[in-house]
């Protein structure tokens, strides 16, 4: 059994063990230590990296109880080796799962609910509850969660006995009865938890809760904490100083600097469309009769533009009107008439040739298509009664 250093030295950054065995598994090696301060992948948490002596540690996974260290180069059976955690990584995990047991005390001491998954990656932490919240307990949460940090209270980790532990209130996913570790935050949170942890709340530096949305008929909850917040907070305040520039405004009004913008834009695509079906109109009106079909391909009109063509189209046709909208990339809308063609009863034929969906009467049909503009042009130049 490999003594878990992580469980009572949380900041323990480096250590020296003796490799028990090392196996190689495909491309990597299967290391096995008599002692580790390497958390394994378990309850939500990726694992630690870094290096034993002259290898990396790729990952480091716990089955029945037996840890084990995956590294790049394979190392000696009986031999001492140093190891050296990724601290930079650790202790961002660190912050981030305290303040995620601090959220999650808040809202089980308040509302009720229980933390009934979560996940951490290198990005951020999720949470899933067994119930939802509104925005304004999500922000009562949240506050208090920073109170938490700002009041730099010093983080405890307890193995109670079997007859201490029934005497205990804490939170758990599981029914425990033994080798119980828990993570008690007085007056925040107590949890059964086997991470690493911080010492003090103010090590967490900033909880932020980012965004919280239904799942699994409950609520999961994004946030990010310490290092990860700040790393969050500066691109945030990059991406709104871009676009306070550009829009010439100060960083608090740009909310309403983008219902102005938005407004202009929709009021200027009004114009733009209206102008489209003048010149499309104006177009069909010159056109001559033709004994066959007319195709149209308008990258920026509008489906009633394409409508109103059509329409003007077919009275200068024996076959059939065909307008598209669009590009090769995005693909085409389309409305096609015709006066002597029953089209309904083509539509699957035309759709089909053209890899798209859609439908209509017999005079007018309508959809969209994937074919590029040459492969249009060709079946409508060739389509026949």
């Amino acid at each position: 059994m490999t003594e878990t250093l992580y469980s009572t030295e949380c900041y323990c950054t480096n250590f020296t063990a003796t490799v028990l065995s090392c196996i190689k598994e495909d491309d990597r090696y299967a290391v096995i230590l008599d002692k580790t301060a390497f958390f394994p992948e378990q309850g939500g948490q990726y694992a630690d990296t870094g290096t034993l002596g002259p290898t990396c540690v790729l990952d480091v996974q716990i089955k029945d109880g037996v840890i084990t260290h995956y590294t790049d180069r394979p190392l000696m059976k009986g031999t001492s080796v140093f190891g050296i955690i990724d601290w930079k990584k650790r202790f961002s995990r660190m912050q981030n799962h305290t303040g995620e047991h601090i959220v999650s005390g808040i809202i089980h001491a308040h509302f009720g609910y229980d933390n009934v998954g979560f996940h951490l990656n290198d990005s951020e932490g999720t949470l899933d509850l067994n119930g939802t919240l509104t925005r304004d307990q999500l922000e009562q949460a949240e506050n208090e969660a920073n109170e938490a940090v700002s009041r730099n209270v010093t983080i405890h980790i307890l193995f109670p006995t079997a007859d201490q532990l029934p005497t205990m209130s804490y939170r758990s996913k599981l029914e425990l009865t033994e080798n119980v570790r828990i993570i008690s935050i007085p007056g925040f949170d107590t949890c059964a938890c086997c991470a690493p942890h911080v010492r003090t709340t103010g090590e967490i530096g900033i909880i932020k809760i980012l965004e919280a949305v239904r799942y699994k008929g409950g609520m999961r909850i994004h946030l990010k904490c310490g290092a990860y917040a700040m790393e969050d907070y500066k691109m945030r305040y990059a991406v709104t100083t871009v676009t306070a520039n550009a829009l010439h405004i100060r960083p608090e009004e740009i909310p309403e600097g983008i219902e102005r913008l938005s407004a202009q834009i929709s009021s200027l695509k009004a114009e733009l469309n209206a102008v489209r079906r003048e010149y499309l109109a104006q177009r069909a009106a010159a056109l001559e009769y033709t004994d066959g079909n007319l195709c149209f391909i308008e990258a920026g009109a509008d489906i009633q533009a394409l409508r109103d063509l059509v329409n003007a189209g077919t009275e200068k046709c024996s076959g059939i009107c065909a307008a598209f909208a669009g590009d090769d990339q995005s693909g085409y809308l389309f409305v096609i008439g015709s006066k002597s063609i029953p089209l309904r009863k083509r539509a699957g034929e035309i759709t089909a040739a053209l890899q798209g969906r859609g439908g209509g009467t017999d005079q007018m049909i309508s959809g969209s298509v994937t074919a590029p503009a040459a492969m249009i042009r060709s079946f409508i130049s060739h389509f026949t009664a």
